[in-house]
């Protein structure tokens, strides 16, 4: 799981406060995209503590490997949940909201 940086906060004076925004179409295709990644990278992490486990089960593989191994995968499950709640919650919202 990669982390890139935010980009530069533009002065207050920059910004036109009377100018609509708009949704960019790519923004919506980068959140799939993300979202996508996030699990893939979610999976991984679940792929290596498993194969940790099993090579310290053979002697192979060292105890601090495999717990850091399924501390990470523990962690990535954790955000993948939370961030699947926030979804349900934000979908429910929208989807109860009266037209």
């Amino acid at each position: 799981m990669t982390v890139t940086p935010l980009d530069a906060v533009a002065p207050a004076g920059a910004l036109e406060r009377d100018a609509p925004i708009a949704p960019d179409a790519d923004a919506r295709s980068d959140f799939g995209s993300a979202l996508l990644r996030a699990l893939d990278d979610a999976g991984a992490s679940l792929s290596r503590a498993d194969l940790a486990e099993r090579r310290f089960v053979a002697g192979a593989g060292g105890l601090q490997e495999m717990v850091v191994d399924r501390a990470q995968a523990d962690v990535m499950l954790a955000i993948a949940g939370a961030a699947a709640t926030r979804t349900v919650q934000a979908l429910t919202t929208i989807l109860g909201m009266q037209v």
